[in-house]
């Protein structure tokens, strides 16, 4: 990968912008640390290919997560409408991501070769080129989420090419596949040795579900396992990403006929949300359930990684002030939520991907991101400073009474979550750009 010493003019005006805004609030620390995390993603992750794709690794592994490398150049947006090279860069990522789709729609993560690196002993229809085939409905959310803000951000619809739309459609067929898993899917996924979070039960086939209308998924964002195959919040980024999808059909390709498979299966996926994903608490009332199965089971939690229940409203399914949302956040802001930790010097939510009561930068950071006061916002911000162990970045995520102990040093999802919430404390939104 690229290890740039050198940031892009952009770049470093924006940089200095933030750091007088944030000086005048008295915040010197979350200046400096902004100043470091937003440009760490450019300087050490990202790769220009000789065909012109980006290649972005997550940090500490040396793969490209479909999910991981959408988020992590998501606040570079902000530069794009009047820095060309970085929206090359976006666009490259999203020319990967498609050529990487084209390869195997099921699978997370991927090879910058075909060299055969990564998880090549599991029992699923692997390739030399990916690293990992978990199947999670948010990695193929995110690519068209990037591509569809790249277009309104700049207005550039160069992303939009013959080989995207092939990845679309075969996005669109296995989500209908997905809709019927017990008798249409192909995917299985198995892995000997391994804690249960990392395999699937019946054969690779994961637990039972019943006809919701919602789409199956395999995996969270975290990479572990379900436990009920239907993942409320992954369902609801695949219906606000079906509604950019028939925008693009509609107004780029003039494909009306794409336009409205994309629409009618956002409406039966949000069917399905509303009949089947809620439950009724016995104090909170109706509220979203993480998982389900359609079979009468409730999975109740909510984990750090988006998408999430706490990100509903920074995906775009509902307004911040939606009422079910609103009792949602109440219960998964409490420790009626098994993965919200309480501790000498910190509070959140963290994830059975980690150890428990360690909470996660990211999840702070939506946390702020779907916050009503400024004062939220900037509340977690100082608590994201404040435990970043004397590091200047943030991690995977840290223990609640001794920020020292902390997993993976390098992580940059989590650098450009904490640069999203600091940008948008300095009125620099991209959450306004995704609710337009």
């Amino acid at each position: 990968m690229s290890k740039s010493s050198v940031l892009p003019t952009s770049m470093c005006n924006l940089i200095d912008h933030v750091r007088n805004e944030l000086h005048k609030i008295e915040r010197p620390k979350l200046a400096d640390m902004f100043g470091e995390c937003f440009a760490n993603t450019f300087q050490t992750t990202i790769g220009q290919l000789e065909d012109g794709s980006t290649f972005v690794i997550t940090g500490d592994i040396p793969a490209m997560w479909l999910r991981d490398s959408s988020a992590q150049v998501r606040t570079y947006l902000l530069l794009a409408k009047e820095d060309p090279q970085i929206a090359e860069m976006i666009e490259g990522v999203v020319k990967r991501q498609v050529q990487y789709i084209g390869l195997d729609p099921y699978a997370n993560a991927f090879n910058k070769e075909p060299h055969g690196a990564g998880h090549q002993q599991d029992f699923t229809q692997m390739s030399p080129w990916i690293w990992e085939r978990k199947y999670e409905i948010d990695s193929l959310c995110y690519p068209i989420q990037l591509s569809y803000l790249l277009w309104k951000v700049t207005g550039r619809t160069s992303q939009f090419t013959d080989n995207f739309r092939s990845a679309v459609l075969s996005i669109l067929h296995l989500w209908r596949v997905e809709q019927a898993h017990e008798t249409h899917s192909p995917y299985r996924f198995q892995r000997s040795n391994c804690p249960p979070t990392d395999t699937l039960t019946r054969e690779g086939l994961g637990s039972e579900v019943g006809y919701t209308g919602m789409t199956w998924s395999g995996f969270r964002p975290s990479d572990d396992a379900c436990t009920y195959g239907y993942l409320v919040p992954s369902n609801m980024f695949a219906v606000v990403v079906l509604g950019y999808l028939a925008e693009i059909a509609n107004e780029v390709w003039n494909d009306h006929t794409v336009s409205a498979e994309a629409f009618q299966l956002a409406a039966e996926i949000r069917s399905g949300i509303e009949s089947y994903g809620t439950t009724n608490h016995p104090t909170l009332g109706v509220m979203y359930a993480y998982e389900t199965d359609g079979l009468g089971g409730y999975h109740l939690m909510d984990d750090a990684n988006v998408p999430s229940l706490l990100s509903i409203p920074y995906l775009g399914y509902t307004e911040l002030s939606d009422p079910t949302y609103q009792r949602t956040r109440s219960f998964i802001l409490s420790e009626e939520n098994p993965y919200f930790y309480t501790g000498k010097v910190a509070e959140g939510i963290g994830s059975p991907h980690t150890p428990e009561r360690y909470i996660w930068p990211i999840a702070l950071a939506v946390q702020g991101l779907t916050a009503s006061s400024r004062e939220e916002k900037l509340r977690l911000l100082d608590l994201m400073a404040d435990t970043d162990a004397g590091t200047g970045f943030m991690h995977e995520g840290f223990h609640v009474d001794d920020p020292s102990k902390y997993t993976r040093p390098w992580f940059s999802w989590a650098n450009a979550m904490f640069s999203e919430l600091v940008l948008d404390v300095c009125g620099l939104s991209i959450m306004k750009i995704v609710r337009q």
